[in-house]
């Protein structure tokens, strides 16, 4: 059975779209710029894809935008949360477009603990509000329990994991250079 799609993503497509065309580029040139290919970016301008953060936050860095604009879009409450699944991903930054860094709330269900590793630039603060969050930054993983936190330089590859069976909640705060 095929999900539905969410208002978020369509949301998404259309300022992802515009910010491109904004910036005279391709889709073909976005591609190459992000590594993200050029069938899902036009999938995701059409809105029949979701995008992890990985790829948002390479898109975003590509497009030197502050990824929460991918977020709210209109003023629309519905699209401050992206509903995936096995994420969800909650805009925190109430609307502002051109602050130094981007807060978002990520909720990640019990089990999820595939992904790659990425990398961007700035840096990246995680602070886990709920559960046990495996962190794996330059391959190395460490655990953060609730209530602790990490700073690191983003340009080193990392991903997050919830290798438990309960809810792991965290906010991640990037910077922006």
């Amino acid at each position: 059975m095929k999900r539905g799609i969410h208002m978020s993503q369509v949301l998404m497509g259309v300022t992802l779209k515009n910010l491109r065309k904004e910036r005279n580029l391709t889709l073909k040139a976005l591609a190459q710029q992000t590594g993200v290919s050029i069938s899902f970016l036009s999938q995701v301008e059409r809105g029949k894809s979701s995008v992890t953060l990985e790829s948002l936050k390479k898109i975003a860095d590509a497009l030197s935008v502050n990824p929460s604009v991918f977020f709210a879009a209109d003023g629309i409450q519905d699209a401050l949360t992206i509903r995936r699944e096995p994420f969800y991903f909650k805009d925190l930054s109430n609307g502002v477009k051109d602050a130094s860094f981007s807060p978002i709330l990520v909720t990640l269900q019990p089990g999820e603990n595939e992904g790659n590793a990425f990398s961007h630039s700035g840096h990246e603060f995680l602070f886990v509000v709920k559960g046990l969050l495996t962190v794996e930054i330059d391959g190395e993983q460490l655990q953060l329990l609730e209530q602790e936190s990490i700073l690191f330089n983003a340009r080193k590859t990392h991903y997050w994991f919830n290798h438990t069976e309960h809810i792991v909640q965290f906010l991640v705060v990037s910077s922006n250079n």
